[in-house]
């Protein structure tokens, strides 16, 4: 095998065993970076190459082609943009195992970073990506889909409600201007409202305002959002296509979510809060902020699926600030949009806010309803899903919001990981128990026992930690001793709900069966009757 040169996109290692992942990350970025720089298609990373004199040595490194493959996400989940390799080629040479890294460049004006940091190389170094290198990718023209001019194209083909709803958002985002509104033309509204350029219809005002047989001007691409009703079962119920123009059909489509009335407990009350089940403003933001950020290249549609309990809202196109959590951090307007001229159309027309908070707002409004948080879904690259729930998960979570009004939103995100069974990090577990909020062991964690205490749900607590042996033996007298007998069925519902909830189902039953076992051989308090498999339990002789 003949080998390339190496340059500022091509590093060879030897990688005889192992490698430090964190230097794996830095390289990703540096020659993800440099290939941009250089014009070239891609960077690449060889591992089982040495130098001086540079010849094939062979890697051990993750020989099971699972581990191998398990890398493309460990990349992804701390890069830009959720960057990661094309492929990754596994070589068997005479000379040994070559493993080779494709790497992407970086995509026109957005340096690819690992871990929050931007590296380069200097030579055959790997360096911090240095001001100028960053400038430089930052500085790249990059083409908005939604500025585009539609060719030929008057405002007959816009929707004349469409354009006086759009009126009527503008003068409520611009209150002081509104007599001079009235006075504008059409022309030269949508002007001022940023969805025309020079007087001319563009994408993005086909997508918010364009009558329904608009569409195909904007082709292949779609402006078009799905609803889909689901039953609890997970078939489909009903659904409707929703064309342009999307300044009023995104409303259209929230008028089809079943927004049914909740009710819950509010502290020790006897009498129940109702609420419903999604909070309007936070369905809207979710709604709007898909029409922004979609990627209409990829020629989708959003669509907006309602459970039982929660609704899924889906757009096409990677999550460009990384986590949701450096969203929130954050809390200021992103630097980049995927599509600024809609954005700004979006903006003037009161649909979304530039100030960055609306998805920080989204977690508030959530957490004042002591409902549990949205939850974003970024496995895939080209796609974000945002789930809202409408309904309590766990009442220890939501008792603990009512109580503890102080915790700081990264606290109330990580205890909403718990309630979700969801993996803590190292760095929230530490907190959480260092400020006992939760107890148990990794990964089975819930409420802590003083917080239980608390809020008054020792019982939820109870059913965590599992209740005394003793208290389920006097359960199952007593329901014996009431109904003369009981089969195993009997039991289970009788018992299954009660014992810890940090149990699987296989778990609590094994748990039922040692127990009605240890009743009859050793306490000798009740006895079987019949098969085995519909056996009765009934009180034992000696203790009727």
């Amino acid at each position: 095998m003949k080998l390339p040169a190496e340059t500022e996109y091509v590093e060879f290692k030897e990688a005889k065993s192992s490698y430090d992942s964190r230097k794996l990350g830095k390289y990703f970025s540096a020659l993800s970076n440099e290939a941009n720089l250089k014009g070239q298609p891609e960077g690449w990373l060889i591992f089982g190459i040495k130098d001086n004199p540079r010849r094939i040595v062979g890697t051990q490194y993750r020989r099971s082609r699972t581990d191998l493959d398990s890398l493309k996400k460990d990349i992804a989940d701390k890069t830009t943009n959720r960057l990661t390799f094309v492929e990754i080629h596994e070589l068997i040479l005479p000379e040994g195992r070559v493993l080779m890294f494709q790497i992407p460049p970086s995509p026109r004006g957005i340096p690819t970073a690992w871990g929050g940091h931007y590296w380069g190389r200097d030579g055959e170094s790997l360096v911090p990506l240095n001001f100028h290198e960053s400038d430089q990718i930052r500085g790249q023209s990059t083409q908005d889909w939604s500025a585009i001019i539609c060719p030929n194209i008057t405002l007959d083909s816009l929707d004349p409600q469409a354009v006086a709803t759009a009126r009527q958002r503008y003068k409520e985002r611009n209150p002081r201007h509104e007599a001079e509104v009235d006075c504008w033309d059409d022309r030269t509204f949508l002007n001022k409202a940023k969805v025309l350029r020079d007087g001319q219809v563009t994408n993005a005002a086909i997508v918010l305002l364009g009558r329904e047989d608009a569409e195909h001007h904007i082709s292949p691409a779609m402006a078009r959002i799905s609803w889909v009703l689901r039953g609890a079962d997970g078939s489909t119920e009903d659904y409707k296509h929703f064309g342009p123009p999307l300044l009023l059909h995104a409303d259209a489509v929230y008028r089809h979510i079943r927004n049914l009335p909740y009710r819950y407990l509010k502290n020790d009350s006897l009498f129940p809060t109702e609420i419903t089940r999604y909070e309007p403003w936070v369905i809207r933001e979710a709604l709007h902020n898909c029409i922004a950020h979609q990627d209409y290249s990829l020629n989708a549609r959003i669509t907006v699926v309602e459970g039982p309990d929660s609704l899924l809202l889906t757009n096409s196109g990677s999550f460009i600030p990384q986590t949701v959590e450096r969203v929130i951090e954050m809390d200021a307007p992103p630097q980049i949009y995927r599509n600024p001229f809609l954005a700004s159309a979006m903006v003037s027309l009161n649909m979304i806010d530039t100030v960055g908070s609306g998805i920080r707002r989204m977690f508030m409004l959530q957490r004042e309803r002591f409902f549990p948080l949205p939850d974003y879904d970024l496995s895939e690259p080209n796609r974000v899903a945002v789930k809202i729930f409408g309904k309590v998960l766990d009442e220890n979570y939501t008792r603990l919001l009512m109580t503890e009004p102080d915790l700081g939103l990264s606290e109330v995100m990580a205890l909403d990981k718990v309630q979700k069974r969801r993996v803590l990090s190292e760095t929230e577990f530490r907190q959480m128990k260092s400020r006992q909020l939760i107890e148990g062991r990794r990964p089975n964690l819930y409420v802590a026992a003083r917080i239980a205490a608390a809020t008054g749900q020792r019982a939820a607590y109870i059913r965590n930690r599992a209740l005394d042996k003793d208290f389920y033996k006097k359960m199952v007298l007593r329901y014996i001793e009431e109904y003369g007998s009981a089969t195993r069925k009997d039991l289970d519902a009788l018992l299954l709900n009660k014992i810890s909830d940090a149990l699987t189902i296989s778990q609590k039953k094994n748990k039922v069966r040692n127990l009605l076992q240890e009743m009859a051989r050793r306490d000798g308090t009740i006895q079987a009757e019949g098969p085995h498999k519909f056996a009765r339990w009934s009180l034992a002789k000696k203790h009727e």
